[in-house]
């Protein structure tokens, strides 16, 4: 059988000239750290100054048509009347009713509603065909949905200076959370510049044409220089994102994790007549979850990993670790876990975790770990 290639980056030769460490991600070829520093530093940049992604591995996809944003808003989950034009929203593809797992996330994505019949959606890289394929076969007459992975790049500009690095280019930045504009910016590219990101900070993600990813690339390295840019990849961006306790597909949400397991029932219209997995999902709400997303932050030594048992005082397992690393920010270990309802555990409780059979002291906390700088 021959091995098939991983999808590269507009800006892999950007990554390639940077010392970037590149792992296969989601089928894609992306930096997981740089040379100069890794991802202690570049967490920290991002923390405390400003940090600049590639994660243009993510799908985008237009639905366009008269209707189209009342076409996406009866399939996804959250309500898209909440918001107007110039808007993003967080929002959820589900599996839908009739379908095993049903009321399960097929994948976690944002929409940016552009007006009544124009939305672009951007989903997780691994299930961008999946969502873009279920919404062309759902969509009626008049309705196109198109894949537009292979054209639209997207960076992302992460930190407490990133509005300084946008206006040193003479980018928009001055929006609302979760609105968009667009600009011209660097070497006179039009920019969509997007209030949003995964890291908890103030932020922002650029879409911009693939052909001019490059040259919007070497723009703000340059006018983020006296601010202290520095190039970060997803190995960052995934301790950034644990810190808040934002969930990633396949880990805290997945076909067998619902949004109301995972805690994510804020993104879900529950006043809409109807959605992929409505009636799935508000039955298991009014039941209530067998389980329940927590975080658990380590009082001992332990870093909590994924697929770790949870422990309680008797030792025995009320739940499993979904995401863990060590906290660059609290110099400990954080994790999200799936723990039973039924056991009853509270914020503050003492547990353990499994690490190689040996059981390592954690508490019980309400995430985020670290506070949020996202408004």
């Amino acid at each position: 059988m021959t091995a098939v290639s991983p999808l590269t980056s507009p800006l892999h030769d950007r990554h390639l000239s940077a010392g970037a460490k590149l792992a296969d991600f989601s089928g894609w070829s992306m930096p997981i750290e740089y040379a100069g520093g890794g991802v202690l530093a570049e967490h920290t940049a991002v923390r405390t100054g400003v940090g600049l992604f590639d994660v243009s591995h993510l799908g985008t996809g237009t639905v366009r048509g008269p209707g189209a944003a009342a076409f996406v808003d009866a399939c996804l989950t959250n309500d898209l009347s909440r918001i107007g034009p110039g808007q993003a929203q967080y929002t959820l593809c589900c599996v839908p009713d009739g379908e095993e797992h049903a009321g399960g996330v097929v994948d976690d994505l944002i929409a940016y509603l552009h007006g009544d019949d124009d939305v672009l959606l951007v989903p997780n890289a691994a299930n961008a065909g999946e969502v873009l394929g279920r919404l062309a076969d759902a969509a009626p007459a008049g309705v196109t949905v198109q894949d537009r992975h292979t054209e639209v790049a997207v960076l992302a500009v992460q930190g407490p200076r990133s509005l300084q690095v946008l206006e040193l280019l003479g980018l928009p930045g001055e929006i609302g959370y979760m609105s968009f504009v667009t600009g011209t910016g660097g070497a006179g590219a039009e920019v969509t510049v997007c209030r949003t990101g995964y890291t908890g900070e103030h932020g922002y993600e650029l879409l911009v044409a693939a052909d001019r990813a490059g040259e919007l690339w070497d723009a703000l390295l340059e006018a983020g220089q006296d601010v202290g840019i520095r190039p970060c990849g997803l190995g960052a961006r995934d301790t950034l994102r644990t810190e808040m306790g934002y969930p990633l597909h396949g880990h805290e949400l997945s076909r067998e994790i619902t949004p109301v397991q995972a805690r994510a029932g804020w993104a879900v219209g529950w006043g809409k007549a109807a959605f992929w997995g409505s009636e799935a999902l508000r039955a298991e709400k009014q039941a209530g979850p067998a389980r329940q997303l927590r975080g658990v932050r380590a009082t001992g030594r332990g870093i909590p990993r994924p697929g770790m048992a949870v422990l309680d005082g008797a030792g025995r397992a009320v739940g499993e670790v979904t995401s863990g690393t060590f906290s660059p920010t609290l110099k400990t270990g954080i994790g999200l876990a799936l723990l039973d309802t039924a056991a009853g555990v509270a914020d503050g409780a003492e547990l353990a975790v499994d690490v190689r059979g040996r059981p390592q002291a954690v508490e019980v906390v309400r995430p985020p770990f670290v506070p949020s700088h996202v408004r």
